[in-house]
């Protein structure tokens, strides 16, 4: 193998890193040793800083595959480094009844892939062990992740559970059974214990963390220098403003970790029953899961401690840890391919794509559902930091570094101090010798010189302005767990706005309904809840078609469904557990219109005695549901009337979509023109669908058929009509960031017309720009990828003068000078999947769209953090103010990301607001403008006064001579701390401004003022202090000689 080489891990990740391979040398370790020991510990620390140079100065290098130590960088733009220790891990045989047969059995629980496809490499991997009865893994941790050796792949893997690769087919047939014991013991190995330790360091830990920060090892060096030199007052004013400033950010940093320990610790440790291979079921605690367990979900709820897919049964779980949203979510059982009628093929199973089937770690399952004598059993998928609440945890225990020019250029700058202090240093060595100086003064004069140029309370200086505006921003109720993102806030110039929620109001009115008769809309009609209407297919479906659900009494579920039921004013029951027990399947939850709504009936006289004992009932009981689904944008149920041969199928969804799954005589002609109207006036449409089953399908049929059998050849019904209203604060908010020269961008998941028209009415776009759509359509058949641009003013439908040259636009935009680009704007507007094709196959013109785009519609969460990053690429500085944990990693990504709920969601996000409404944005943008000026001014304010005490003190030793210590110390306590610290109390102007303060501190206009500055300065002390030597009266004098 060549030591050279480096190979690759987490490919095409987020975390890719290089990964190389070292072994420890003896001879470079006593060399090293030596070292320290000469410089007093001080190459030690240097270490310690430098995990590169550590181990590239005490490990030669070694084939990744052999070797003891592995040195990790990171591939982004900030190259870090890591190194880890590389473990070893013994697994004894499983216990099988011969160890022949053992390579074979084990090579399918080998767990660096539970895939199948990979068993044969997986065997061959196996075998490599097989020869002795106990065999070891090579593995290392970092950041909470095991890797594993895999020997086939040449190359350190992290271990997979049931994610990814792993067929719906096989998770039914090859998992569904659960483990045998010693197979779980195995795994248990492997994968470790099912926690997400989050480890709350001891204050000591922290102290030391905190205290070799190179900043205050220079303080500490001056503070003894001083010390020798008897300079005593300022060295304790330095002492005392460093302990006040190590022990507030330790608070600070002890406290973020108890908040992640106690919201991670809430689920630990619970007891769950899992199910054995014969059947028999176990009691174990969650941390012993591993991915393969069936876990029985108890009745009455529990958190999950993992991440797992049901297999059998339903759920109803609220994911306000993983969302945002506290309303509950229906989860069903995964579908199983081999029982479906129409085979969905061999789909591969994976929790995002089948999230309404994957029960997340840290949620609450609030009930569960089952059939007879059946439990609700569940697939362990992932466990450990692996979970969906593990990654989270994960950013949050280590994010990513944010790259900000003030820190960049605060480094820069103080390199050139440095070298300016390198001079004085050399000078007055050279000056010391020549006048023969005692060495001891030598010394301590020429150290001085550093410390004078440098000056050691800076950092404290810095920290006191983050510190005030991170109280001022608490007063407008603002919280900021990342206090260094405040100064990096007074530079946003565009701010990204999920719309639900955040730009609107969270719930949707009921606006009216607008029904379809013979293939005509009827009028529009606020009333549904009427005696004309009760019996009608509209309101069955608006009865039925929902994903409620009674907990504890009380109706709950997806709002917009809430809202529906709720016009109606129809009852939901639910069958009790003894009930269900009963029957063989699940008893149907039942809706039935109050009394008051039945039109009585008036039998004819010969039948009064029958009707008399069979009173009228109208109920409908619900037999199936397939949950909404925001892939196929809508959620369908199969019902029955009590009484009726024939089963009812009800679909509700996206007006485009349900139309297109109708018989399309039944879709009234100006359909397009009716629903354009709604949404252009930002009203949410949804569209009602019905038709008759065949008598022949049976309720246990209807259990098992497939999606697609039931939502087609459906007869149109009609139109609901919903109000999204905005919030009041809305308009003048973004009003104020217009005028400020911020850009706003919309991020919705909702639909692309009514995200357009909510940025028309809340004056994002105004009226007389134009919005540009564009459909990307991605690779197909042989046809290469293409773009559609068409105004959205006229529906694509619409004849062909709507669209827009398609080489005109993007050219347009970037060839028309800007004058030409203030009289009409173009605002782009495009929906997730075009983004995800244009981000694909249009590299090139995604700069463009970025720099014009403010609409972007059903956008998934992790596309989201996409757009931020591809904002951030053209040089925007990017804020993003959502309300959900499905914002959560845009909310980490921005440059500066504001949580308006109080749930997990802000734990993510670097600022959380208190009231949840945008108006914390502009707020927060002028605090960081504050706080950031006063960050320049501090730094500039410093610069001065050192390089002038600099150039004092040097013209004083030309004559051996040097300031008092009672100078030094008026210079210091009275002139510098006083200002420096009352100089961060400036509060943030009233109102934005257009005006942006620089972004870093190697600008012209700051340069400049500080060297003309210093060159007056100097100028004058200069003129004085040659101007007395010249003098009749001067006598040198020569303090050394005495």
């Amino acid at each position: 193998m060549d030591k050279e080489e480096r190979k690759t891990i987490n490919q095409g990740q987020e975390d890719e890193m290089e990964i190389y391979g070292y072994n420890l040398c003896r001879w470079k370790l006593a060399i090293v040793s030596l070292g320290v020991v000469c410089t007093g510990g001080f190459l030690l620390l240097l270490l310690y800083w430098m995990p590169e140079w550590r181990v590239k100065a005490t490990c030669i290098r070694a084939a990744v595959k052999d070797c003891e130590v592995v040195l990790l960088r990171t591939t982004d733009e900030f190259r870090m480094w890591f190194c880890a220790k590389i473990r070893f891990l013994s697994l004894e045989t499983p216990p099988f009844s011969s160890p022949k047969s053992m390579a074979n059995k084990v090579s399918n629980g080998h767990a660096v892939h539970l895939t199948e496809n990979l068993a044969e490499e997986n065997r061959l991997e196996m075998n490599k062990y097989s020869q002795s009865q106990s065999q070891q893994i090579r593995y290392f941790t970092h950041h909470s992740v095991k890797y594993f050796w895999n020997d086939t792949l040449h190359n350190f893997v992290f271990l997979k559970g049931l994610d990814e690769g792993v067929s719906c087919t096989s998770i039914y047939e090859k998992h569904s059974a659960g483990l045998t014991k010693g197979m779980h013991a195995y795994r248990k190995l492997l994968y470790g214990v099912n926690e997400i330790a989050v480890k709350v360091p001891s204050v000591f830990k922290l102290l030391i963390k905190e205290v070799l920060n190179p900043f205050y090892i220079f303080q500490l060096f001056s503070v003894i220098l001083w010390s020798t030199d008897e300079y005593y007052y300022y060295a304790i004013a330095i002492v005392i403003m460093s302990v006040v400033s190590i022990i507030s950010s330790l608070y600070a940093i002890r406290k973020q970790y108890i908040m992640l320990h106690d919201m991670v610790a809430a689920h630990s440790t619970v007891r769950v029953s899992v199910c054995r291979v014969n059947e028999e079921i176990e009691e174990i605690f969650s941390t012993d899961l591993v991915p393969g367990d069936v876990m029985v979900i108890p009745l009455n709820g529990t958190v999950m401690p993992c991440d797992a897919v049901l297999i059998n049964g339903t759920c109803i779980v609220n994911e306000s840890m993983l969302t945002g949203e506290s309303v509950p979510v229906t989860k069903t059982n995964l579908p199983n391919p081999s029982v479906d009628v129409k085979g969905m093929g061999d789909e591969l199973y994976s929790p995002e794509t089948h999230r309404r089937h994957t029960l997340f770690c840290g949620t609450t399952v609030i009930q569960t559902r089952f059939y007879t004598g059946e439990l609700v059993k569940a697939i362990v998928v992932r466990t450990g930091f692996s979970t969906s609440k593990g990654q989270l945890v994960r950013s949050i225990l280590y994010p990513k570094p944010t790259d900000f020019k003030l820190y960049r250029d605060a480094y820069l700058f103080l390199l050139c101090l440095v070298a300016v202090a390198g001079i004085g240093f050399i000078y007055t060595i050279i000056n010391s010798i020549l006048n023969e100086v005692e060495v001891g003064d030598i010394i301590i004069e020429s150290l001085d010189i550093i410390t004078i140029t440098v000056p050691p309370a800076l950092p404290a200086a810095m920290t006191a302005g983050i510190v005030y505006a991170q109280r001022r921003l608490k007063k407008v109720g603002i919280f900021c767990i990342s206090p260094q993102r405040i100064n990096i806030c007074g530079q946003l110039n565009l701010v990204c706005f999920d719309k639900t929620g955040t730009l609107t109001e969270d719930g949707l009115d009921l606006w009216g309904i607008q029904r379809v008769e013979n293939t005509r809309f009827l009028l529009p009609e606020e009333k549904v809840c009427n005696e004309m209407l009760v019996k009608s297919q509209f309101v069955a479906c608006m009865a039925t078609c929902h994903s409620l659900t009674k907990i504890e009494g009380v109706l709950s579920g997806d709002p917009l469904d809430l809202k529906m039921f709720e016009a109606i004013g129809w009852i939901l029951e639910e069958a009790t557990e003894e009930e269900t027990a009963l029957h063989n399947r699940i008893m149907p939850t039942v809706v039935r219109p109050p009394k008051q709504l039945l039109p009585e009936s008036t039998p004819a006289g010969n039948q009064e005695m029958e009707l008399f004992e069979l009173p009228a009932i109208y109920e409908i009981g619900i037999v199936r549901q397939f949950p909404f689904s925001s892939a196929l944008q809508r959620m369908s149920v199969v019902a029955r009337v009590l009484g009726d041969r024939k089963m009812d199928a009800y679909v509700k969804g996206a007006p485009e979509v349900i139309a297109g799954l109708c018989k399309p005589e039944t879709v009234p002609v100006d359909f397009e023109k009716v629903l354009e109207n709604y949404t252009k006036q930002g009203f949410r449409v949804i569209a009602l669908a019905h038709r008759k089953l065949e008598s022949k399908l049976t309720w246990h049929k209807v259990q098992n058929i497939s999606r697609d059998a039931i939502e087609n050849n459906m007869d149109f019904m009609g139109l609901i009509i919903m109000q999204n209203k905005l919030k009041r604060e809305t308009p003048a908010v973004l009003e104020d960031l217009h005028k400020a020269n911020i850009r706003t961008v919309m991020v919705t998941g909702d639909n692309m017309l009514t995200a357009v028209s909510v940025a028309r009415d809340c004056g994002m776009i105004l009226p007389q720009d134009k919005v540009i759509i564009a459909e990307a359509l991605p690779p197909k058949d042989g046809k290469v990828a293409k773009i559609n641009w068409h105004y959205a003013d006229t529906l694509t439908q619409s004849s062909d003068s709507s669209a827009v040259d398609s080489e005109a636009i993007p050219i347009k935009l970037v060839h028309d000078n800007l004058e030409d680009l203030q009289v009409t704007r173009y605002h782009f507007a495009m929906n997730g999947k075009s983004f995800s094709v244009i981000l694909e196959h249009f590299q090139d013109l995604v700069p463009k769209l970025m720099l014009h785009g403010t609409v972007f519609a059903r956008m998934a969460p992790d596309q989201k953090t996409q757009l931020v990053e591809a904002l951030q690429n053209v040089d925007y500085f990017v804020g993003m103010c959502g309300d959900g944990a499905n914002d959560c990693g845009a909310l980490k990504r921005a440059h500066g990301g504001i949580s308006l709920s109080e749930l997990e969601a802000s734990v993510a996000s670097p600022f959380t607001s208190k009231t949840p409404s945008i108006s914390c944005v502009p707020n927060l943008i002028r605090e960081g403008r504050a706080a950031l000026m006063t960050s320049f001014c501090v730094f500039k304010f410093m610069a001065l006064y050192s390089i002038i005490q600099y150039f004092s003190v040097t013209l004083l030793y030309s004559i051996l001579s040097n300031l008092g210590d009672f100078q030094f110390l008026f210079i210091d306590l009275a002139i510098i701390l006083v200002v420096v610290f009352t100089m961060s109390l400036n509060p943030a102007w009233k109102e934005l401004v257009a005006q942006r303060p620089p972004s870093g501190l190697i600008s012209g206009a700051l340069l400049f003022s500080v060297l003309s500055q210093i060159i007056i300065c100097i100028g004058f002390q200069s003129l004085g202090f040659f101007w007395v030597k010249q003098q009749t009266w001067y006598k040198e004098s020569h303090p050394r000689s005495e």
